[in-house]
């Protein structure tokens, strides 16, 4: 969250990358991340830089907040979830994700039809 949004300034691609590379190096293995970040910018940096170590960490991003209609706006309608899912594997560079969990609970949305979105 960091990187580019919320208690930090932005930093650059190159910063963002330099500064992963160095936490790795250092032993941490467990980056968490989410579309609401930048919006949608920290996923991608933190996808791009982490690619080369990709089997060495875990990549845990969130959904259940809705980017386009603003940074407290819940939505964890299925389609929703099932949408913004694509988009983080298409940010992060990959076709899995070792941890996705709803970042605020939707109480419009029954946990029971969050948990059997596939």
């Amino acid at each position: 969250m960091g990187l580019d949004f919320g208690y930090a300034g932005t930093v650059t691609k190159n910063e963002g990358t330099s500064l992963l590379h160095a936490v790795v190096d250092r032993g941490v293995t467990f980056f968490d991340t989410d579309e609401i970040y930048g919006p949608y910018s920290n996923e991608k940096m933190v996808g791009e830089a982490l690619q080369p170590v990709w089997d060495q960490v875990v990549i845990a991003t969130k959904f259940g907040l809705d980017a386009e209609q603003g940074l407290n706006v819940l939505n964890s309608r299925p389609e929703h979830i099932r949408r913004v899912t694509e988009a983080s594997f298409m940010r992060l560079g990959t076709d899995y994700l070792d941890r996705h969990y709803q970042h605020r609970v939707d109480p419009k949305v029954p946990i029971e039809e969050v948990a059997g979105v596939r």
